[in-house]
Order: C-alpha cells, then structure tokens, then sequence
C-alpha cells in the first residue's frame, strides 16, 4: 500500500445507519420506521377519521343517501334470514340461541363493509363534526343526513318482509323459524326495549370507532360486536325493523304497537347510546387535543 493512501472505508446504506437508541442497543431507519406502522393510530388520529367520515356523508347528494340506505335496509335483512336458516337446522337446547346468534352478524358484514348507509352507523360519525363545529348549518346538515338514512332504511326492511311474506322466497320451515325469531321483540316492555337499544347503540358506535385501527381485521370486528348484540338481546332499529314489519305483515303485530311499543323506544335507545354517550365520550378524549 502507498504511503499516505487511505483504506476504502465501507458505506452503510440508509437503512443500516443507526437511527435512536433504546438502552444500549439501536435501531436502524428501517426498524423505526417499522415501528411506526406497527403502532396503533392515535385516539386524536382515530377522531378525525371518523370525523372526516362523517363530514364526507353529510356533504353526499340526497339521492345517493337515500339509495345506499335502501340498500342497507335491504342487506339487514339477511341477518334475520341466517339466524333462520341456523335455527331451522339445529335442535333445541340451551346452546342454540348462542350459534344462532351469529346469523345475525351476516348482515351487518354486509352493510359496513359494503359501506351502504345504517342509521345507527351516522349517529356517531355525523355527530363528531357537529360537535366540533356546532351551528345551525351543521345541525341542519345532521338532521337532513339522518332523516333521509332512517326513512331509506326503513323502506329498505319493508321491502324485505313484504319479499318474505307474499312470495316463495322462504321455505315454510324458513318463514315459521322468522316468525318465531321476531316474536321475540314482544316480549319486552317499553323500557326494557329503551334500555337494551341504549346499549346497541353504544356497540354499533364502538364497531365504528375500532373499525379505522383494524385493518384487515375489520370483519372480525363487525362478527364480534354484531355477535354480542344478538347474543345479549339487544335492540337495533334497522334489523329490529325487519322482524317488526314481518310480524305486522303476517299478522301477528298491530300497526300502532309496533310504532308505540317497538320503534319509538329502540329510535331514542339506539340514538342516546350512540350519540349521548359514546359520541360525547369519544369526543370528551380528544378535545384538549384537537
């Protein structure tokens, strides 16, 4: 070697170079930066997803709502038909209601992930930036989100009884396991009925919340909140919705009753559990933060 020749010195690349120390040892750029996508997103950061959402629907055309929420009424009512179909095949035991119960998350799957427009979805979505900006515009833009989500739902279930009822789409095996399933909604007294649809409402706000940090774990999420609700009892306006027109349409439900004694106390439970409590929580995290 020549006198006052220099040894090759060996580049680290961009991804080897020590990055940030923990303890005694160091990660490199790239590790840090797998740190970070690792991570679960921020509570602030969840917000604003959520937020923007809501924004993004309110801004949406009334037809365009009104379709997505047909549509969404229409796809519930598969969560009546699989728990049909799972009861009108098992024996009865104590344990039925348990596997029959997941039935009920078929048509939920279908609806978030499809992103049709649910009612109980937007009372939480559509109430974070109201909060955040709280006007009459913005109020008016809310009430106008859910009175056409909730109508275009609702059309959406009765047209659904009405297909089960007047033609052959069910077995009479089928229709016999829906009416036996949909009885079941009267056996509950008015408050009972608020009280159990506070707590839907609260699981159907805590599904949309997970669901931006899950990923590709977004159907377990649906399947397992969806799952308690059915499994527990609860009540859930739209789904509710099919099994009460299909009770009014075979005759075994009074118009008024189901109006007094169904809708009114599941609309104010699903609407204080997702908006008066979760959505207000949620909120309350981040406002020091936003």
């Amino acid at each position: 070697m020549k006198k006052g020749s220099k040894l090759p010195q060996t580049t680290k690349t961009r991804d080897e170079q020590p990055h940030a120390k923990q303890g005694n040892k160091q990660i490199t750029e790239k590790e840090a930066g797998d740190v970070e996508e690792m991570s679960s997103p921020r509570t602030p950061v969840i917000y604003e997803i959520v937020r923007r959402l809501g924004d993004e629907e309110m801004d949406r055309p009334i037809t365009s709502l009104w379709w997505s929420g047909v549509a969404a009424g229409l796809s519930i009512s598969f969560s009546l038909l699989a728990q049909a179909v799972l009861q009108s095949h098992l024996p009865e035991a104590s344990w039925t209601h348990l596997v029959t119960s997941f039935g009920y998350s078929v048509g939920f799957v279908m609806v978030v992930l499809s992103r049709q427009q649910l009612f109980t979805e937007i009372t939480v979505t559509a109430v974070l930036p109201v909060m955040a900006n709280l006007t009459l515009a913005s109020l008016w833009r809310l009430g106008r989100l859910w009175s056409v989500v909730l109508v275009a739902n609702m059309a959406g279930t009765f047209a659904a009884a009405l297909l089960c009822t007047f033609t052959p789409v069910l077995t009479p095996e089928l229709k016999a396991a829906v009416l036996d399933i949909a009885g079941q909604i009267t056996n509950h007294t008015w408050m009972e009925m608020m009280v159990r649809a506070i707590a839907s409402g609260f699981l159907i706000a805590t599904m949309v919340w997970l669901i931006p940090s899950a990923e590709a774990a977004q159907f377990h999420v649906i399947v397992i909140i969806t799952y308690l609700i059915a499994a527990a009892g609860f009540m859930h306006i739209v789904a509710g919705s099919v099994e009460a027109f299909f009770l009014v349409l075979n005759g075994h439900l009074g118009v008024l009753p189901m109006v007094t004694d169904f809708f009114v106390p599941v609309l104010i439970g699903n609407i204080i559990g997702g908006t008066a409590l979760f959505a207000l929580i949620a909120y309350a995290q981040v406002m020091k933060e936003i």
